[in-house]
Order: C-alpha cells, then structure tokens, then sequence
C-alpha cells in the first residue's frame, strides 16, 4: 500500500523532472510564445493541476494580459485581463513580488474573485511572480477547481518554475536589446536608457518594498486602521503607476494622462463587479510632478465613490478629462450615478487631501451630491500640457 511518504517522494521527482525540462529549454530554438505555452503545459504537469497560466504586464494598459494558458475556455489566452490591484490575487503578487496563496478564494474577504475564474469553477489559487533583474514581468497562476492547501514544496517548486521563466525571457530580452542596439547604432543613446531602467528598477523595487510592509502591517482586525493603510496603499500604487509610464516615452519626464488615469482606474480595487469605472480623456501629457497629483485626486473621488455612492452594490462612475474654460486650463470631472452622499464633509480627511492636492496644481474644487449622484469637478492650471490630434 502507498504511504504518504512514497507519495511525497514521487511528487518531488515529478518537480525535479518539470524543472529539469524547463532549465533545458534554453538549448532550444524557441519563440517567445512557444516558450511560454511549454512552461503552463510542464507547471500542469507538474502540479496535477489542470487550470494554468502566464500573465504579462503592459505598463501602457495597466493590467496583466494572459499570453499563455491551459485548461481555459477559447478566448482566454491572448485576450483575457486582470486588474493588478492587491484585492485581485494576481494583482497581489504583482504588487509585493511576493507568493500569493489562497485556500478558498470564493469565500475570501480580502481577495476579489474574477468572472473568469469563477466562470470556470475556480477554487484555490496559487500566484507566483516573474521578476526579471527586480522588475516583476508578470506572474505564473496555478488554478485549482478542488480546495488545495498547497503545500511548501509546491510553493517552492512554482516559484523555481517562475525564476527559470523569467531567466529565458531575460535572456530572450537581451538578444532582442542587442539587435535593436545594433541596427540603431546609438551606443550613447543605449548608455543612458540602461541607466534610466536600472533607475526605474530600483524605484520600482522600493514600491513594491513599501506596499509588502503596507500590505503585512494592515492585516488588523482593526477596521479603521486596515482602511487607512489600503488607502496608502492606492496612493502608493499611483505613484508608482507614474514612474511606469515614464519609463514608454521619449520625452522621459512626461506622462501620457490617458494612459496613466485608465491604468490607475484599472488598479483601484472595487469590493462588486458590478461597479464600473469609465474614463474618457483627451490626449494630454504633462510633468510628472502634476500627473501624480492629478491620479491621486482621481484615486480619492473615485474611492469615495465605490464607499458611499452604491448601497445597491451597482453602479457607473465617469471619469472625465477635458479642456478647461481658460487658456492652459484642463478641467477633471469624477461623477457617479449613486444615490448621493451625505459623508462630504469640508473637515473630511479625503476632501482635505483632495483640496490640498488641488491646490498643489493650482486648481479649484467644486463638488455637487444629489439624489442622482455626486459630481466632483476640478478646474486646474496645466500650462505644460500638450495635445495631440
């Protein structure tokens, strides 16, 4: 009769063989997609697990897109996304560049259960992240349909499957840097990107040191103070989520603001799916030192929103961003569809922020609540913006 014992033994030779399989694909002549679609297939191998797959992260987007995948209904692959917030279990090991584990994710109050998770069954969740030289690339999901405890030695043997991933992407990336580098011609050029990412690295590093602490202290049975710290910690993420555009541009100390408030409205944990947030702007970029007041006050309107505009636990919230009525004026309109609030006190913490933000980019406030919704509207001076037709 088989023991536990022998049972265990022949789970870790299963590992050590998975493993072995992925280091040698580096003697192989594979494309970035058929490397990928051989990592789910040799983790599902490996794990006994039949729900598997690899997000990417696109800074442009703001959310993790799923590049490779087994197990998933046609559609998922190459299509499907997930928020990268802390309440989503990707999104946590996004964020912390730490292992996610989560025994029964239906009856979680701290993680969020997607649609497509739940449309296939999903029961635990094991997250694993794919960091290239301290910069998390993505993160490599197992999916369980039965509750698992996964245990350490699956713990360990998906975040060695997702050190070896990320060693071939790195390697994948440094070809394509050297051709690129190659055909350009630029050695000075090249010089100063390397040393713009290994400065985005390093900030990207202290982040995600910061939200890990920030994540590990706000586990209270506090209510109020677990609050306090999820707010810092979206006011963290939006920061961060600035320097992420950075890093796309040429003009380095810019930030495209389409893409940075659809990224940072993505990132914003929402407790119902059935809360929506539509942003629509004009094509605008500004300095870095007025985009991150501006995503901040986004963050907080919107936040408040999702806390007191819903009690029906559905609803819209529009984000707009247009010209203002003066010359080098833009004009920021959060609105809800809510049943109105009665919490906009001037002496509350968030209009505090929000005013002392507005005032940092030499803007005005204006705020209306009725039955029909909250309308917060912010007038403000961007004399460095520019447009695009």
């Amino acid at each position: 009769m088989e023991t536990s014992r022998d049972n265990t033994v022949v789970k870790l030779r299963r590992h050590i063989s998975v493993l072995r399989e992925l280091s040698n694909l580096a003697a192989e002549k594979l494309t970035y997609a058929e490397l990928l679609d051989v990592v789910v297939t040799q983790v599902a191998r490996g794990v006994e697990i039949d729900h598997v797959k690899i997000m990417r992260y696109r800074p442009k987007d703001g959310d993790l897109i799923v590049e490779a995948g087994i197990g998933w209904v046609d559609g998922v692959v190459g299509h499907a996304t997930f928020a990268p917030d802390l309440a989503s279990p990707a999104g946590s090991a996004f964020q912390t560049g730490q292992p996610t584990v989560i025994r029964h994710l239906p009856q979680s109050t701290e993680y969020r259960m997607s649609p497509i998770l739940r449309s296939h069954n999903i029961v635990s969740v094991l997250n694993a992240p794919v960091q290239i030289d301290g910069d998390v690339w993505g993160v490599l999901e197992v999916d369980s349909t039965v509750e698992c405890d996964f245990s350490t030695d699956t713990q360990e043997f998906i975040l060695i499957a997702a050190a070896i991933t990320a060693g071939h992407l790195r390697r994948d990336r440094a070809a394509h840097a050297h051709e690129t580098a190659l055909a350009e011609a630029a050695i000075a050029s090249h010089k100063a990107s390397v040393l713009l990412d290994e400065l985005h690295h390093r900030m990207k590093n202290n982040f995600q040191t910061i939200l890990t602490m920030m994540k590990l202290s706000g586990a209270s049975s506090d209510s109020v103070a677990a609050g306090a710290f999820a707010k810092l910690s979206q006011n963290i993420i939006a920061m961060s989520l600035a320097r992420d555009q950075l890093s796309m541009r040429q003009a380095v100390s810019r930030v495209n603001l389409p893409s940075y408030l659809r990224a940072l409205a993505l990132r914003i944990p929402r407790p119902h799916e059935s809360i929506s947030i539509e942003v629509k702007t004009e094509d605008f970029s500004v300095e870095i030192e007025r985009a991150v007041p501006l995503g901040l006050i986004m963050n907080e309107l919107i936040t408040n929103s999702i806390k007191h505009a819903f009690p029906n636990r559905s609803g819209v919230i529009h984000v707009n961003l247009i010209p203002g009525p003066g010359r080098g004026e833009l004009q920021l309109i959060v609105a809800d569809n809510g049943h109105g609030s009665e919490t906009l006190k001037e002496d509350g913490s968030g209009l505090k922020l929000v005013r002392a933000l507005a005032r940092q980019i030499r803007g005005r406030l204006e705020i209306q609540s009725s039955k029909e919704g909250t309308r917060a509207q912010i007038v403000f001076a961007m004399p460095d913006a520019t447009g695009h037709s």
